[in-house]
Formats: structure tokens, C-alpha cells, sequence
């Protein structure tokens, strides 16, 4: 039997996806691109599909709030950006990121 993991940290997250082959971190440029850590390639909505997310809620405190996006680019690199939610959050990520998800929503009307 498997064991369950319990994914209620974003370490905990992190831990998991680098396991599954999500290695690399992103951030969103000022150019508003998204990025690999190291700045050797970076990517447009067009070459990014997000996997999965993640949310995370502080018990007290809405500053703890964030949201973990798992990402794969058209060249195959796998990995995460993280941004704050709510309020707090960076308005370049979550520009980015919603360019991502209404592309994936038009490729899904596309296909059926």
C-alpha cells in the first residue's frame, strides 16, 4: 500500500512535485515573462501550461496567504511560481498566470 502524503505546507508541496519532476522555480520578469531562476530562458503565455495549483491559507493571518501554480513549459522544463493571494498578491504574476488560464480555457473549446 502507498503511503499518503500530506500536502498541507507549501515546503511539503514543493518537496512532493520536485519528486515527481518539477525542479525548477519560475518568476514572472519585468518584461512579463516567466522565467527559470538561472535567466536562461524565459517563456510567454503561449509556451506555458499550468498542471495543477495549490492554495494555502494562514491560520490567522491573511499576509500567510499564497498560491503555488506547477507549471510546464513548451520546452519541457517542469517547476513552480508561488505568489501571494489575495491583496498581497504580485500583480505581474497573476497577470501572467491569468493569460495562461484563459488560453487553456479557449484551447479547451477548441478541441471539443
Amino acid at each position: 500500500m502507498e503511503d499518503k502524503v500530506e500536502l498541507t505546507t507549501l515546503i511539503g508541496v514543493l518537496n512532493h512535485l520536485r519528486k515527481e519532476g518539477y525542479t525548477h522555480d519560475f518568476r514572472v520578469s519585468e518584461e512579463g515573462k516567466l522565467c527559470s531562476t538561472n535567466d536562461e530562458e524565459s517563456f510567454t503565455p503561449e509556451d506555458v501550461k499550468i498542471v495543477n495549483f495549490y492554495r494555502f491559507e494562514g491560520e490567522t493571518n491573511p499576509e500567510d496567504m499564497s498560491i503555488l501554480y506547477v507549471v510546464e513549459t513548451n520546452t519541457g522544463l517542469k517547476g513552480s511560481v508561488s505568489n501571494s493571494y489575495g491583496p498581497y498578491a504580485d500583480a505581474s504574476i497573476e497577470e501572467f498566470m491569468k493569460q495562461v488560464e484563459d488560453r487553456g480555457k479557449n484551447l479547451d473549446k477548441e478541441s471539443k
